[in-house]
């Protein structure tokens, strides 16, 4: 009788040491599936899908401090090729500076003021005087905020007799601000300054 409860005692023992893994493993089974489930809707809530011209394109959203270079560089394109490109045109000149002047502080609109009153943007109508510019690189420090930026491109002034190629280097500093339709980067130029505009080439138009 004795024997028999011994071995119904080791018995139990056992099965409640199995009872127990098993319950520990459902438990770690249960918690890897849920952490997994989260990673996956997460990943999910990043995917965005585009419809362009009838198909589904997938994208990926990202922090923006990954983009921070990209969309910096970019920024600063954007506004070079705005305030920069001009055409005998009133309405071209004042659209294009406008644009520009959204994506920049006051220094901007103050060297913008400087030409008007100089006459410059009037000499560019009566002359028909078209002036292009092409952005070579643009270096930008994103370890310090403000971001710092030196812009490297050329100008090419185009009139009735001759085009004139200039060499262009202009540095300033990048503020964070709101997103818009109007400055869809965020950012802000600040400080922008002229450090070189010098002539390189004069070709005469035939």
């Amino acid at each position: 009788m004795f024997t028999k409860m011994k071995n119904i005692d080791t018995a139990f023992k056992y099965v409640r040491g199995f009872t127990l893994l098993v319950i520990i493993c459902c438990a770690v089974i249960c918690c890897y599936t849920v952490s997994r489930s989260f990673q996956t809707i997460s990943r999910m809530q990043d995917k965005v899908y585009i419809l362009a011209a009838g198909k589904a394109m997938e994208a990926y959203a990202s922090d923006r401090r990954d983009n921070v270079p990209v969309e910096a560089r970019d920024h600063i394109k954007t506004f070079h090729q705005f305030f920069f490109t001009l055409d005998p045109d009133d309405k071209v000149i004042k659209t294009n500076v406008t644009k520009a002047l959204y994506l920049a502080d006051e220094s901007a609109k103050k060297i913008y003021d400087d030409l008007k009153e100089n006459g410059f943007y009037s000499g560019i109508i009566s002359g028909n005087i078209s002036q292009t510019i092409h952005i070579d690189s643009v270096k930008v420090d994103t370890q310090d905020y403000p971001y710092r930026f030196k812009c490297f491109s050329r100008q090419n002034i185009i009139r009735t007799t001759s085009i004139l190629k200039r060499n262009l280097i202009t540095e300033g500093s990048l503020r964070n601000v709101s997103r818009s339709d109007n400055n869809p980067h965020g950012f802000l130029i600040e400080r922008f300054n002229t450090i070189e505009n010098r002539d390189l080439t004069v070709e005469n138009r035939k």
